[in-house]
C-alpha cells in the first residue's frame, strides 16, 4: 500500500497562540514596512478537526470564523466539495494573541490535508488572507520558537520574510495576564488606525533596529534573559509611542497599562503588551517565578480576567492524519 491509495478521514491540527514583541518601522522610507518580533505560546492554542464532507459545517467556539475562513480556502483553492470543522479548543479573540491567523492557518492545513493541496506556511496564508501586514502569526504557525520577520516591500503582496528563528531557553517562563477590556481593533478599524498613524522619528526607527540586532537576538542566543528582557521592554515603549495615538499611550489605557506597571513591580524580566492588546505578558526566569508572578497578578486582576503561565512552543502547528485506503 502507498499514500497514493490512502485518504485522510480525519485531520486533527493544533496551533499556538503568539506575542508580538512589536514592529520594526512604520516610515518605510528604507524600502519595507512593518517588520517585526515575536514568539510562539503553547497556551492558550487552536485545536480543531476536520472530517470529509459534502457540505461545509462547523461546530465549537469560534465556528462561525472557521466557517468563512474555510470558505476563502475553498474558494481560493477552486474546490467544489466540502468539510465538517470541529473547533476543540480557541485562543481569545481580538486580544492580541493571534487568534484570527491561528484559527485561519488551522483551517487551511487541516483542508490541504483532506484535499491534497500545498501545505507550506506561505500558500496556506495567501489562500485565507492572513499575513498582509505581519508575518509574525505565520512563521509562529510554522516554526515556533521567538521570529524575526523582514517586513513588506511597496506594492508586493507577498508575506514577509523570515529574517531569524530562533529557540526560546526551555526554562524561560511567560505570564500572560488577558484582562476584562476593549478588546484590540482589528479588521476595516486596525485598517484605518494604521492610515492615521503618524510615522515614527528615524532615530527611534533605527533605536529599534540596533536594539533587536545587537541585544536582544545576541542574549537570546546566549540565554541572557536579563538583557532580553531589558531591550523587549524598550523596544516595547520606543514602538508602543508609535502608536499612542490610536491607542492613547504608550500601552493601551484602563487594565493594560496598569498590568504593565504592576509586573515591573513584581520583578518581571521583560514585560510587553501583545499586539494592540488587551493581553500583556511578563518574562520570568523559571516556573517557580512564573507560579509567584501568576498569583500575585491575579490578586491584583481580582477575578476581572485570565492568567496564565507558559514557556514558549518549541515547535509550530502539529498536524496528525487518520488515513483509510480508497475504496475502503
Amino acid at each position: 500500500m502507498t499514500t497514493a491509495d490512502l485518504r485522510p478521514i480525519r485531520v486533527t491540527v493544533e496551533a499556538p497562540a503568539r506575542l508580538h514583541f512589536g514592529v520594526l518601522d512604520l516610515r518605510g522610507h528604507r524600502g519595507r514596512s512593518f517588520g517585526g518580533i515575536g514568539a510562539a505560546v503553547p497556551t492558550p492554542c487552536v485545536r480543531l478537526e476536520a472530517t470529509p464532507g459534502d457540505r461545509l459545517t462547523a461546530e465549537g467556539p469560534d465556528s462561525g470564523r472557521a466557517l468563512e475562513f474555510a470558505r476563502r480556502y475553498l474558494e481560493h483553492e477552486r474546490i467544489s466539495g466540502g468539510a465538517h470543522l470541529r473547533v476543540l479548543a480557541a485562543i481569545p479573540g481580538h486580544a492580541g494573541l493571534g487568534s484570527g491567523t491561528q484559527l485561519a492557518l488551522s483551517v487551511g492545513r487541516a483542508l490541504a490535508e483532506l484535499h491534497d493541496r500545498p501545505s507550506d506556511p506561505l500558500s496556506l496564508a495567501r489562500a485565507v488572507g492572513r499575513g498582509r501586514r505581519s508575518a509574525i502569526g505565520t512563521w509562529t504557525f510554522a516554526l515556533g520558537g521567538f521570529i524575526l520577520e523582514g517586513g513588506r516591500r511597496p506594492g508586493d503582496d507577498s508575506i514577509a520574510p523570515l529574517i531569524a528563528r530562533l529557540p526560546v531557553p526551555p526554562a524561560w517562563r511567560c505570564v500572560i495576564a488577558i484582562p476584562e477590556a476593549e478588546p484590540g481593533l482589528s479588521g476595516a478599524a486596525e485598517a484605518e488606525a494604521f492610515r492615521q498613524l503618524p510615522p515614527p522619528e528615524e532615530r527611534e526607527v533605527e533605536r529599534v533596529a540596533h536594539l533587536v540586532l545587537m541585544q536582544l537576538l545576541p542574549a537570546l542566543a546566549d540565554g541572557d534573559l536579563t538583557a532580553f528582557g531589558s531591550a523587549l521592554s524598550e523596544v516595547q515603549r520606543i514602538t508602543g509611542g508609535w502608536f499612542a495615538q490610536a491607542q492613547g499611550g504608550a500601552f493601551a489605557a484602563g487594565p493594560t497599562r496598569a498590568l504593565i506597571g504592576q509586573l515591573e513591580a513584581f520583578g518581571a524580566a521583560g514585560v510587553g503588551q501583545s499586539s494592540w492588546g488587551p493581553t500583556v505578558y511578563g518574562l520570568v526566569p523559571h516556573e517557580d517565578a512564573a507560579r509567584d508572578m501568576a498569583q500575585r497578578v491575579r490578586a491584583f486582576l481580582g477575578g476581572r480576567g485570565t492568567v496564565l503561565t507558559s514557556g514558549f512552543a518549541e515547535r509550530g502547528a502539529l498536524v496528525d492524519s487518520v488515513w483509510r485506503q480508497q475504496g475502503g
